[in-house]
This record gives structure tokens, sequence and C-alpha cells, in this order.
């Protein structure tokens, strides 16, 4: 059975915020355990916070949700999910 162009694209969106979510997951462990992992006292501040919250949670979900708007924008398609329904390159006249 071939799977269609929309499925193709579900699938890649998918991997593609899976990908975003373990790049977040990434540098929020880096920055948590990375900067956090030694002795309180020693801790670096940033405007009052310690330096691995300031930058896993602080500054990392600013960074993440702006990474997400732009693959949302840029490579996620808007498709219609019904089985009956076009795909939108035959919807659009394309082939």
């Amino acid at each position: 059975m071939k799977q269609d162009k929309r499925g193709r694209q579900a699938d890649r969106e998918a991997l593609l915020a899976l990908a975003v979510y373990a790049l977040y997951f990434a540098w929020w462990y880096a920055c948590g355990y990375g900067l956090g992992s030694g002795d309180p006292e020693t801790y670096d501040y940033v405007f009052g916070f310690p330096a691995w919250f300031f930058y896993s949670c602080i500054v990392g979900y600013p960074l993440i949700t702006l990474l997400l708007w732009a693959v949302i924008r840029f490579l996620f398609r808007d498709m219609p999910l019904d089985a009956d329904g076009p795909a939108p390159e035959e919807r659009d006249g394309k082939q």
C-alpha cells in the first residue's frame, strides 16, 4: 500500500517536533547539571538566579519557543486530515 504525501509530511513533522524537544532537553540537562553540579557555595549568579537555573529555565524556554515558532512557521504544512479530502497538491491544482 502506497502512503500518500500527507502521511510522509505528518511523519516528518512528528520527527521535527521530537528533535526540537530532544534539543531542548539536552540544553536543559547540560545547563542544569553542567553548571549546577558543583558546590552551591561556588555558584555564579545572573540577575539573582543561580547561573544553572537562569540558563536552563529562563533563557532556554524563550529560545526553544522561538525555535518552535520557526519550525512550525517554515517547515510544517497545512493539510486536510480526512480520508476523502484531496491532498494539498491536488487541491491547489498542482501534482
